[in-house]
């Protein structure tokens, strides 16, 4: 396994245990690669509303934002999830409330009860 794959494993199950932990709900758990069909790194994360949320981990020393975001939004897509989040690693910061988590504006408004369907 390479350095950086082993850094993301790492913050992968930190962050899937303490949501676990923190959620107290023991579904939540890491997902499986799938390739083109990947459908995020942790699973079992709900809405307000129970609806699937797709959960892509980054643990990269240079941020790309729109790039995950836009990587998130096709797993989200695979996973047929009604919303989409960015968990990444914050720099000097080890404990896992202490890392960030960056969504799209719709993605928000989803976690919040609002229907995805719904248009400007």
């Amino acid at each position: 396994m390479s350095k950086q794959r082993a850094k993301g494993t790492r913050l992968e199950t930190l962050m899937t245990r303490w949501l676990r932990g923190r959620l107290g709900d023991d579904r939540i758990d890491r997902m499986p690669l799938k390739g083109n069909g990947d459908e995020g790194d942790i699973s079992g994360i709900r809405t307000i509303l129970g609806e699937k949320v797709a959960v892509e981990v980054k643990a990269h020393a240079r941020y790309d934002l729109a790039g995950w975001i836009a990587e998130a939004e096709v797993e989200r897509g695979n996973a047929d999830a009604h919303a989409a989040v960015v968990i990444f690693k914050r720099r000097g910061k080890g404990q896992p409330r202490d890392q960030f988590v960056l969504m799209d504006a719709e993605s928000f408004a989803v976690l919040l009860g609002a229907d995805r369907e719904w248009e400007t």
